[in-house]
């Protein structure tokens, strides 16, 4: 009995140290596990601080290298497609001022105006004028408008978005290529040469045009030369009017003035 004693002492003597020893080795698994875990105190905290750091390096980039304003002085063509491209005979050049604001190297936003001159010549009568009193006029054919002066001007608010060109040719980069949408307005007035009497013509038409440009720098964040091509969706006020349809069969005239415009306008641009 004694021995049998003895032995289980002996025993209980031996594993307690290993039993000891195993939670000693446990415990520094999950202390180093937090030790990993607790980077800083807060991995959250972390990610953020880096994040803060990257925009805080972007800002700081910018505000040494990029441009904050700048000032458009523009000229250029505008056509027209449809009748109306048929009906005008563009009289260019066409005008433009704008102001735009960069909100980094690659959002800017735009406010500007453009203006530009058109001419439609209505050799023979149409709906929209058939006095056919007059003293001047054949006495079955109405009087034809003539002469038709068009002044065309819209105010727009654009977007930019300038390519990352960080990672394309020298070419690409040295050119600072952008893609531009507008929210634009159209005022439209005609007024008739040819019939002093008649009033003008005029009314205003929502539209939206897209394209792309590019700015090729004559002094660095200084001054640029910038080119920009455009298309043109307008809600012109006279789009569907069938006022110029010829008032006589075989007559010339236009059944409405329906059609898109393209603008290219060359800028001098500088900036601060």
């Amino acid at each position: 009995m004694k021995k049998i004693l003895s032995l289980l002492l002996l025993t209980l003597i031996t594993i307690a140290p290993a039993n000891i020893h195993a939670q000693e080795a446990v415990n520094d698994i999950f202390t180093a596990d937090d030790d990993d875990l607790n980077v800083g105190g807060d991995i959250f905290t972390d990610f953020n601080e880096d994040i803060d750091s990257t925009k805080m390096a972007e800002d700081e980039r910018f505000y040494r290298y990029g441009r904050f304003f700048s000032f458009n002085l523009s000229l250029g063509l505008t056509t027209f497609d449809g009748n109306r491209g048929l009906a005008y005979e563009n009289q260019h050049p066409s005008y433009g001022l704008s102001f735009t604001f960069f909100k980094d190297f690659q959002n800017a936003y735009g406010l500007g105006f453009e203006f530009s001159k058109h001419t439609m010549f209505l050799k023979d009568a149409v709906r929209g004028f058939p006095n056919k009193t007059s003293a001047e006029c054949a006495p079955t054919k109405g009087c034809p408008p003539g002469l038709v002066d068009v002044s065309q001007l819209r105010v727009f608010f654009s977007y930019r978005y300038y390519i990352d060109t960080s990672n394309l040719g020298t070419a690409i980069t040295y050119s600072n290529p952008y893609f531009i949408g507008r929210l634009e307005y159209w005022y439209t007035t005609n007024e008739y040469k040819d019939q002093k009497q008649l009033p003008k013509d005029s009314g205003g038409g929502l539209g939206a045009g897209i394209g792309f440009g590019l700015e090729f720098p004559i002094e660095i964040k200084e001054s640029y030369i910038g080119l920009e091509f455009l298309f043109h969706s307008v809600a012109f006020f006279d789009k569907n009017s069938q006022n110029y349809a010829p008032l006589n069969d075989g007559g010339y005239g236009f059944e409405d003035l329906g059609g898109n415009a393209y603008s290219t306008m060359l800028s001098y641009v500088f900036n601060w």
